[in-house]
């Protein structure tokens, strides 16, 4: 008995904060962080999520997550978290708006979301001793690139979006407060294109109201939630016309959440900052995705050609060399089966 508990004790791993935590990604990057032995806490406001995905994530995962409903806007909420969750040694931060068209439209509230709860972490981070944080950035950093695909050295630009912008500056503060000699670490990830669900149909996006990303809106007008897809704009300079993106199965991106946070904790010395894109390397067009779904579900989409919408890249693809080698992951999941899962979700969420 001696002996089972000493092997337990040092295989236990340590406890994480995981903000934003029953959102699309934070659910999914919990589910992969207690099946690694992670012990988790989840805050979320609950603005663009349900509590019930926590119900998912322990049908899955058999253990259920230490919820706390908050706004990490609030240093006095974050503060109490701390306090009543001690040891917490890591934070994934994925407390922020995150729709590009929506933040052409309320900038103030992306600015005040996505920046105040980053500077409400960092500053809380020594003061209750946590040693590293992993941000949820994007390529929309990168503006409209030059050349394709995009590796960590391409030219940060002027954002296109008041959301890119705020991905840009929260970098910034990152990199202003690591210098200033704060005793934390950092790795930022710069995802591509988030899409696709749980292989087990018990947790994906389900955003509140109208989706305002593409693969939520396709499968809700695929079963007849919605009229029909809008695509904006064919004109672009592109094979089909539509915009290109690199699309990546929600679970590959949240395993890279469990190998950054384990890079980060486990001693080694890496610098203090690393920066790595997260992307499968191939970029597809928004009709090629429509096309992957149908051949993958035998659903048509009802769309329709739209204009241009305000904020939106032409076309932007990862150089995943970095991550490949450097982190040591890699993107696995087919395109469809990644449709596949996210139709899987949809019907699942049509009978509930």
């Amino acid at each position: 008995m001696k002996a089972y508990i000493l092997k337990n004790f040092f295989n236990m791993k340590e406890k994480i904060l995981v903000t934003g935590g029953t959102g699309y990604i934070g659910s999914h990057t919990t589910v992969e962080l207690m099946n690694a032995g992670y012990d988790v806490v989840i805050i979320d406001n609950l603005s663009n999520s349900n509590e019930k995905v926590i119900d998912g994530i322990e049908k899955i995962t058999g253990k259920r997550p230490v919820f706390v409903k908050g706004d990490c806007t609030d240093l006095e909420t974050l503060k109490k978290l701390f306090e009543d969750n001690p040891g917490i040694k890591g934070i994934i931060n994925f407390a922020a708006s995150k729709a590009v068209g929506e933040s052409v439209q309320k900038p103030l509230l992306y600015y005040r979301n996505n920046l105040n709860t980053l500077i409400n972490l960092l500053q809380l981070m020594p003061e209750y001793g946590v040693e590293g944080i992993v941000f949820s950035s994007s390529c929309t950093v990168y503006g409209e690139p030059d050349v394709n695909p995009i590796d960590e050295t391409a030219p940060i630009k002027c954002a296109t979006s008041p959301y890119g912008n705020t991905k840009q500056i929260s970098e910034e503060i990152i990199e202003d407060y690591v210098a200033s000699g704060a005793p934390i670490k950092s790795i930022i990830l710069r995802y591509f294109n988030p899409i696709g669900a749980h292989p087990s149909g018990c947790i994906g996006e389900l955003p509140l109201g109208v989706p305002q990303n593409l693969v939520p809106f396709l499968t809700q007008a695929a079963a007849g939630i919605r009229p029909e897809l809008t695509v904006f704009g064919d004109d672009y300079n592109t094979p089909d016309g539509s915009c290109i993106r690199d699309y990546i199965d929600v679970v590959d991106l949240a395993k890279a959440h469990v190998i950054a946070m384990e890079r980060m904790l486990n001693g080694q010395d890496h610098d203090a900052i690393e920066i790595f894109n997260l992307g499968t390397g191939n970029g597809l067009s928004v009709l090629e995705l429509i096309n992957a779904f149908q051949e993958a579900t035998g659903v048509k989409v009802p769309h329709k050609i739209g204009p241009r919408r305000a904020g939106d890249i032409e076309k932007i693809w990862a150089n995943p060399y970095k991550a490949n080698h450097v982190l040591g992951w890699k993107a696995e999941a087919d395109i469809k089966d990644t449709m596949r899962n996210a139709w899987q979700w949809q019907c699942n969420c049509n009978r509930k």
